[in-house]
């Protein structure tokens, strides 16, 4: 028995759900996102309250249940408030730049990186050595940002590199020498 999957969703005010078969649109303050459900799943709004269902105990319909709920509710909070996720890059000369929506970054290499926002995607930059990845689809920020260490990810011995804000790196310690 799912227990996510029997949480019922409360659509917030400023939100409007629109729900076609098993194709749903959530339209709030900062956009519009669309998503087709697996159809063995059926979706009811009522009085401000959209609950998923599933329509039979098959094992693959179980572990469906609780995806189509999460991936509704990310959904409506997508277009409620905005996900971001914040990188750092650190080494000596590593920084990031903005031109337009895209992002320059100079990471060592022997050329800087162009990289591309992709649709729905904003790039915020406080400092040099910081990216804050935004949007309202949290799929498509989660992306981008896995996209975006990939550039350069954080190596062990001096922890240079591009990291999540949040991650630990394990680090290394170097050759031990002649004693």
């Amino acid at each position: 028995m799912s227990r996510i999957g029997n949480k019922p969703i409360t659509v917030p005010e400023g939100v409007e759900v629109k729900i076609d078969g098993n194709h749903i649109t959530v339209k709030g303050p900062k956009g519009t996102l669309e998503r087709d459900i697996h159809k063995n799943m059926s979706l009811s709004l009522e009085n401000g309250v959209l609950t998923v269902k599933r329509l039979n105990d098959e094992p693959e319909n179980v572990s469906l249940h609780g995806l189509s709920r999460t991936l509704i509710n990310n959904m409506i909070e997508g277009v409620s408030k905005e996900f971001s996720k914040t990188l750092e890059i650190n080494g000596v000369g590593y920084r990031a730049q903005k031109q337009g929506n895209n992002l320059v970054l100079n990471l060592g290499y022997s050329h800087p990186v162009k990289f591309e926002a992709p649709a729905g995607i904003t790039f915020d930059l406080p400092n040099p050595n910081q990216i804050i990845v935004r949007g309202i689809d949290k799929e498509l920020v989660g992306q981008t940002a896995a996209v975006l260490r990939t550039k350069r990810p954080p190596e062990v011995y001096r922890g240079k590199g591009i990291k999540y804000s949040d991650e630990v790196i394990r680090r290394k310690e170097g050759k031990a020498g002649k004693k």
